[in-house]
């Protein structure tokens, strides 16, 4: 049977920290609050846990989850090669809405379904999953929803779609801003010769095209055309 913590009663932080702890440990999946929205999380390194946290959402290999981390450090642990462009971001936009994709670390064992030799990292503005993440270390981390629905603003939404798949419900209140972060693909910063070197946003969310503009100029893709008017449409 899953547990569910408030982690708004002081009182129930220290054994919800415990018991999150435990299960990721067993490979077990929990869900906690994030910045954003509601996430279900497992042991980023447990092929298994990463395996159980996609059946529960009703997802393939082919959409592998991003990965949560603490700090700093632990996402440069994670990555072949941190760019100038992407120190800029993590400066301006972390902790928060911000999810970048880069070239895993080769070292790393691992198994996150179909990367590509990538991994998306972020890290959360919300201190009980950054708590947690210092504790367990990186997490992998998806929206607490079943593919094909919203994602979960509550932990009584998480819970209701995800029910018994979960050992730990982490409850702090409503989510965040209850919209997703931003994905943009850095690879080109490490891997294109210096002409091709291009940052693309794979999903706008919590971060505007506006605000990366600001960090990274000529260096982000294009904006994308305005959309057409339909002919015989209202001005």
């Amino acid at each position: 049977m899953s547990s569910v913590f408030d982690c708004l009663d002081a009182s129930q932080l220290l054994p919800a920290m415990r018991a999150a702890r435990t299960t990721v440990a067993r490979g077990e999946l929990i869900v906690l609050p994030t910045d954003t929205v509601y996430g279900v999380g497992a042991d980023a390194f447990s092929p298994a846990a990463v395996r159980r946290l996609l059946e529960a959402k009703g997802r393939g290999r082919n959409q592998p989850p991003p990965v949560l981390v603490g700090t700093t450090d632990a996402m440069r642990a994670l990555v072949a090669e941190v760019p100038l462009e992407v120190d800029a971001l993590v400066e301006r936009f972390w902790p928060g809405a911000l999810t970048i994709v880069l070239p895993a670390q080769p070292s790393l064992t691992w198994d996150l379904g179909e990367t590509k030799g990538t991994v998306a990292v972020r890290m959360p503005d919300n201190m009980v999953a950054r708590e947690l993440l210092q504790e367990t270390g990186p997490l992998a981390v998806s929206s607490a929803n079943l593919t094909g629905q919203p994602a979960a603003n509550t932990i009584a939404e998480a819970e209701a779609m995800l029910g018994e798949s979960i050992g730990v419900y982490l409850d702090g209140g409503q989510a965040g801003v209850g919209l997703s972060s931003t994905i943009i693909d850095a690879t080109q910063l490490v891997t294109a010769t210096e002409s091709e070197r291009i940052v693309r946003v794979l999903r706008e969310g919590g971060v505007t095209r506006a605000e990366l503009r600001e960090v990274l100029g000529d260096a982000l893709e294009p904006d994308p055309a305005p959309a057409e008017p339909e002919a015989g449409g209202a001005s």
